[in-house]
């Protein structure tokens, strides 16, 4: 899940540009113009002070006055004609004098055109568009020859060259201005066994190409995370999940890697040969080497049978237990400002025991409190419906709720009748369905949007603790308590222990489990004041969990979802934090030897494991 956001490099020039991007040229010039007329408003202003009627001085030189005064009127007259000159010329030469790329010098300025950015340099972003980066080094090897010749010379160089990847992780982790480097031209399946059950792949492949090409040899993976468009060194590095208390996070799934380090070259890792450095370097953030190849363990492919339905908090309580220890998946949606809790369960396809499929809603009456409420608030807000969006019962349930919340999104009256038509939409859609686990364990996760996710022990399978329903619950208090805007859902999933020592569910307890909660706040506007509001409203939103509940319950948020805080005193709690969860020292230690200029680190993993020798 690193991130990586950019229009398509041709094969033949990987390096090539990419676009073309004004955001920074924008800036700069009205801010040159608007700051000599500043000044020149200031000296005018100054001129008022000191004369109270200067309409009269400026018509003193046509009146028949005395000499000595028209002598004064014309000096003033004469000095602040000057100061105007000197201020437009500062104006224009600033303007003329902003360094345009090379093809554009020929051309003739014109005042309140912006100059374009250097063809060569790249914008890159996660998909959520929370963060973002411009460089000039971002490259796309095509085989492992060629990756090990851009780390050799980076390391040589002392140039960083960050490892990123799709472009789904909402934190940023994988961007850095001075340089990355992406595998998405080494996509291949490399070897698959079919006896062992394992595939050799490269890494920057992503996870739906490699499940289409596993069908034809009968297998799949074992878990899935919410989405496909993962590259599989990225969803291995941050330590990615899916859902089921006797599965564990994805990068158990890997048997043997193949890294790229800048000290040592390309070494191979595995449970046999150097397991610290595997166990380490399998959750290892790109860090600690550039993932080239992986060998995973799959499965046979099945079928799921998916049962969704709606329950409360009572009827969770009584259940919860039995439903965690029987169920292959099982996740919670729940739905603030509501009794509602959806409950999604997955199991294997059994010949000897078919659902019943009927469903007492069709899709369109499912939807129709949703549509309803949509045509309502439009009215309310006094909103015409654009061409593009005239047809209401068109859109899918998550591109209704985001146009609703793009109406008011920290409206809480208004994001809490969005909760209970989707609650109502849940009610109406319970039932059964068939499907390839690949496709059975997707999620539609909506739009853009901000999401804070969390890791905590949950007790053991054979004895669940509980705590993963006490902390819901206390944070459904703290939502009310502190009337904040939150939108559905809060999604409560459930892993197995990992052995990956940095991954957020590691522990050496072997019937261990973990419960992962995600909170969120969409993005549904591209209007940068109001993406700003509700940035601010979901840090605030994030923070209140942290102080209320983090310490509480040991949680430790996703790798590809924790953010770096501003605050110094902050971001030194929570390198204290990181310490105590995770081996910091042995990982800085591996950091040292295999990468010892951080030519693979960025600002992010300084800040989260500082160390003496930091370049």
């Amino acid at each position: 899940m690193y991130i990586y956001h950019t229009p398509s490099v041709p094969k033949s020039n990987p390096n090539g540009p990419v676009g073309n991007f004004t955001k920074v040229s924008r800036m700069l010039r009205p801010l040159s113009l608007g700051r000599s007329a500043r000044l020149l408003r200031s000296s005018l202003h100054s001129a008022r002070t000191l004369n109270p009627s200067p309409t009269s001085d400026l018509l003193r030189p046509l009146s028949f006055s005395s000499s000595s005064s028209g002598g004064a009127s014309d000096a003033e007259l004469r000095k602040y004609a000057g100061y105007f000159v000197l201020l437009l010329g500062c104006g224009v030469a600033t303007y003329y004098s902003f360094p345009l790329p090379p093809d554009a010098k020929h051309k003739k300025a014109q005042i309140f055109r912006y100059a374009p950015l250097p063809d060569d340099l790249h914008t890159v972003s996660n998909w959520s568009g929370t963060h973002e980066v411009h460089t000039r080094v971002f490259l796309q090897p095509e085989s492992l020859s060629e990756l090990e010749a851009a780390i050799q010379d980076a390391h040589n160089k002392r140039q960083r060259i960050r490892p990123v990847g799709s472009g789904l992780s909402p934190n940023g982790i994988g961007l850095t201005r001075t340089g990355m480097v992406n595998l998405a031209l080494m996509d291949k399946v490399l070897e698959v066994d079919r006896q062992a059950k394992t595939v050799r792949v490269q890494a920057g492949i992503r996870v739906s190409q490699l499940v289409d090409a596993l069908k034809e040899n009968g297998l799949t993976l074992q878990n899935f995370a919410s989405i496909r468009e993962q590259q599989i060194g990225g969803i291995v590095q941050v330590g990615a999940h899916g859902t089921g208390a006797r599965l564990p996070p994805i990068d158990e799934q890997v048997i043997s890697m193949k890294l790229v380090t800048p000290a040592k070259g390309t070494i191979e890792v595995s449970r046999e040969k150097d397991p610290d450095l595997f166990y380490l370097a399998r959750c290892g953030l790109g860090g600690l080497g550039v993932v080239a190849e992986v060998t995973l363990q799959c499965v046979e492919r099945h079928e799921l049978v998916e049962h969704t339905f709606v329950s409360n908090v009572n009827e969770i309580k009584k259940n919860h237990k039995k439903w965690l220890a029987d169920n292959k998946h099982v996740k919670y949606l729940w739905i603030p400002y509501t009794d509602t809790v959806v409950v999604v369960q997955c199991n294997l396809l059994s010949k000897w025991k078919t659902p019943k499929f009927k469903s007492k809603y069709g899709k369109d009456e499912a939807l129709q409190h949703v549509r309803d409420l949509y045509r309502d608030s439009l009215e309310k807000y006094r909103v015409e419906v654009g061409k593009d969006e005239s047809d209401i019962d068109q859109l899918s349930f998550t591109e209704l709720r985001d146009k609703l919340l793009a109406l008011d999104p920290l409206n809480q009256d208004h994001v809490i009748k969005i909760n209970q038509a989707e609650a109502e939409y849940w009610r109406k859609s319970e039932g059964y369905r068939i499907g390839w686990s690949d496709e059975i364990l997707g999620f539609d996760c909506g739009g853009q949007q901000w999401v804070s996710e969390i890791c905590f022990p949950a007790g053991t399978l054979p004895k669940p603790s509980m705590k993963d329903l006490d902390y819901i619950e206390e944070l459904m208090q703290l939502i009310q308590s502190e009337k904040i805007p939150a939108p559905a859902p809060i999604e409560q999933r459930w892993t197995a222990r990992s052995k990956s020592l940095m991954s957020p569910a590691s522990s050496s307890g072997q019937d261990d489990i973990f419960s992962w909660v995600g909170i969120i706040m969409y993005l549904p506007t591209m209007d940068a004041r109001q993406r700003k509001e509700i940035t601010e409203e979901f840090f605030s939103y994030r923070h209140l969990t942290q102080t209320r509940l983090w310490d509480e319950y040991s949680a430790y948020e996703h790798w590809a979802k924790i953010e770096v805080p501003k605050d110094k005193d902050e971001l030194a709690a929570l390198q204290e934090r990181l310490r105590r969860r995770f081996p910091v020292d042995a990982y800085n230690k591996a950091r040292r030897e295999l990468d010892p200029n951080k030519i693979l680190s960025n600002n992010m993993l300084e800040k989260l494991f500082p160390s003496s020798d930091t370049v």
